[in-house]
């Protein structure tokens, strides 16, 4: 589970519940009308604007930023290390016996591949293409959220219109005027809240989650590559530490 994720939630919610009761009563926040125009009416125009297995899969997509399990760009590089040295001692099969220690899905295709007897350049760009489609579906599912950051308020803003409408029809009693704005105003804090609260968060995290995802796999593609051309595992070493900062780069060689 990501605890920044849950912590920046709980801190959100909280702090808005904690200044919504120090004013008054929870319950005139809450209004089903106004509910039912933001949400059905942001969720509505996502379907309108995205396919309906598009937006299902995004929710799924999304479960990536409430439970990930972060694998470090340096301990594959240095499973790739070790695997090269162990490739140019016994052989590229000798690699079968290690596919037990690898729990990813990516990297056990790429030493399977590489046990297979692919050609480098082939296993690269059968492992790039790879990288292109999940590129692709990430980035749908962050856009699909940040697409419903972009409507709820706009919903909230027409809930509000449809409440001053009938509130300037009912003019006639003034002391009706009040609430009935709080109601019509209701509408747009839902929509802020779903849009900065909620989808924009989550699709700022779907971002970082899936640059971190592709940098991983782009590590595996080029130290498979490198494995099944030979590469002297010092200069392979030397070439995957260009993919992450200086102060994270521990050599194996000393």
């Amino acid at each position: 589970m990501d605890l920044a994720t849950i912590i920046g939630l709980v801190a959100a919610f909280g702090l808005m519940l904690a200044a919504i009761l120090q004013g008054g009563s929870l319950v005139i926040f809450i209004d089903v009308a106004s509910i039912l125009v933001v949400v059905g009416g942001t969720i509505g125009t996502v379907l309108t604007h995205f396919p309906l297995g598009d937006v299902l899969g995004a929710f799924g997509v999304a479960r990536n930023a409430f439970f990930h399990k972060a694998q470090s760009p340096i301990d594959i590089i240095e499973k790739l290390i070790s695997f090269a040295g162990k490739a140019r001692k016994e052989g590229i099969l000798s690699l079968q016996s290690v596919m037990g220690e690898i729990d990813d899905e990516f990297f056990l295709k790429g030493l399977q591949m590489a046990v297979d007897g692919q050609e480098p350049d082939a296993l690269k760009d059968m492992l790039e293409k790879e990288i292109e489609y999940v590129i692709e579906r990430h980035d749908k599912g962050a856009d699909i959220f940040a697409t419903i950051a972009a409507y709820a308020p706009a919903m909230g803003m027409i809930g509000t219109l449809i409440g001053l409408v009938q509130m300037l029809q009912n003019m006639s009693d003034p002391s009706s005027i009040g609430p009935a704005m709080a109601v019509a105003l209701l509408t747009t804090f839902y929509g802020a809240v779903i849009a900065n609260v909620l989808a924009n968060p989550i699709s700022g995290k779907l971002k970082l989650r899936s640059a971190s995802e592709v940098l991983n796999k782009i590590l595996v593609t080029e130290g498979m590559k490198a494995i099944l051309e030979g590469e002297n595992p010092r200069l392979m070493e030397q070439r995957l530490h260009a993919f992450v900062s200086p102060k994270e780069r521990q050599s194996n060689f000393g």
